[in-house]
């Protein structure tokens, strides 16, 4: 007899916990950045390589841990995941030199993948229908508090110790989410509905769905859109200490206030799900991030730039990403249908995967201007549009028929 599934009041909160592993470990250290040059006699480029090497991580763990949780089930490896999130920050805490935090960084982000991918796949086991767009929102919603609190936290933390300790807080929250697993997430994924044909099905319907047109059409939206955002995460804080001359914590403000942009179109997107539809709102969402980063750039090319105007622009183009995110996460698993979990794997691990490739190649192209970060986040999202528009082709309503369904 098949098991009730769980309120969502009582599932949603643990779910966001773990989804906010890991733009915690991304957020929480990026003000220490300047630090960390210095301490660990390296550049800007090598710190940003730490990022890179995390969400290379996470890509290769959600690649691996989404198949395999087809076939396994979720919970333990969901706690498996928090516990050695928690140990490989502690190797992070101790880094002696930039080699030794990429290296462990990279085992933090593979061990941080479990509550990206896993999290997602629990949602889709659990629960189907109108609700399922407004439950991915939620989770938006509350996972936005990572992004807003994690450069405050990181700054403040800073003002009292070295920037050793925010990995310290980041073993911490790895303790508290392996709590959260055990007492609040029950297996979703009972024996008689895991893939019978075990792991090799598993990654056989991960080549499935890399066949489905539709589905890799908004999995490289997804993608390039994840590729804008890390670009700004990555960049944001060179920009704004550096070239506008914030300290730390005026630099945490102003990522704060972008992200809380972030969690209020997430909210809205939600509220907006059963009323409008879904390929509209992403196409809607995705269009002011490209036109918002089409601005900076035209702004910082003809007139150099200035903090009030990249501030704005950036606002706008977060604010996009906030509506953009859950709606292809929502269209692309239901566009996926079974599979769940390998469905989840290359959504979320491709995200991921441009995402390590452009964090570094800001600090590339120099970090004494606002210009290189705008252009390589405007040539994501130019992709991004690409993508839906000659593979996803999103007016015809793909993946709308399950949500939209009473």
């Amino acid at each position: 007899m098949p098991l009730a599934p769980p309120r969502p009041l009582s599932l949603l909160p643990s779910l966001a916990s773990l989804t906010a592993s890991a733009p915690l470990a991304i957020d929480m250290y990026v003000p220490a950045f300047p630090d960390m040059v210095r301490t660990l006699e390296t550049t800007g480029s090598g710190v940003q390589l730490s990022m890179t090497a995390f969400l290379a991580g996470l890509v290769l763990g959600q690649f691996l841990l989404g198949p395999v949780s087809d076939t396994l089930g979720r919970r333990r490896l969901l706690l498996g995941g928090t516990a050695l999130f928690g140990l490989f920050s502690l190797l992070c805490a101790v880094a002696p030199t930039v080699q030794f935090l990429v290296g462990a960084r990279f085992l933090q982000g593979a061990a941080g993948a479990c509550g990206a991918v896993l999290a997602r796949a629990v949602i889709v086991d659990w629960y189907r229908g109108p609700g399922v767009a407004r439950y991915f929102s939620t989770l938006a919603i509350i996972t936005g508090v990572a992004p807003v609190a994690a450069p405050l936290i990181g700054a403040l933390v800073l003002l009292a110790a070295p920037w050793q300790a925010i990995f310290v807080v980041l073993a911490l929250v790895g303790l508290a989410q392996f709590a959260a697993v055990w007492w609040r997430v029950p297996e979703s994924l009972p024996p008689d509905r895991r893939n019978p044909g075990g792991l090799r099905d598993s990654f056989r319907a991960m080549g499935g769905l890399l066949r489905n047109r539709f589905f890799v059409g908004y999995a490289i939206a997804l993608s390039c859109a994840a590729g804008g955002l890390f670009t700004y995460v990555s960049g944001s804080s060179f920009v704004f200490q550096i070239v506008y001359g914030m300290s730390p914590l005026g630099y945490g403000v102003v990522f704060a206030v972008n992200a809380i942009s972030m969690t209020v179109a997430a909210g809205l997107f939600g509220a907006l799900s059963r009323r409008v539809r879904l390929n509209t709102l992403l196409m809607t969402a995705l269009s002011v991030s490209f036109l918002a980063t089409l601005v900076h750039v035209a702004i910082d090319l003809t007139t150099g730039g200035n903090v009030a105007a990249t501030w704005i622009c950036l606002v706008l183009a977060i604010s996009g990403l906030g509506m953009t995110f859950p709606a292809i996460m929502t269209i692309g698993q239901s566009v996926a249908g079974h599979s769940a979990g390998s469905a989840s794997a290359l959504l979320g691990g491709g995200q991921f995967l441009l995402g390590a490739v452009a964090a570094p190649i800001v600090g590339v192209f120099g970090v004494d201007s606002a210009t290189p970060m705008a252009v390589i986040m405007l040539v994501a999202f130019t992709c991004a549009v690409l993508a839906l528009a000659v593979l996803a082709r999103p007016w015809r309503g793909h993946g709308e028929h399950r949500v939209t369904a009473s």
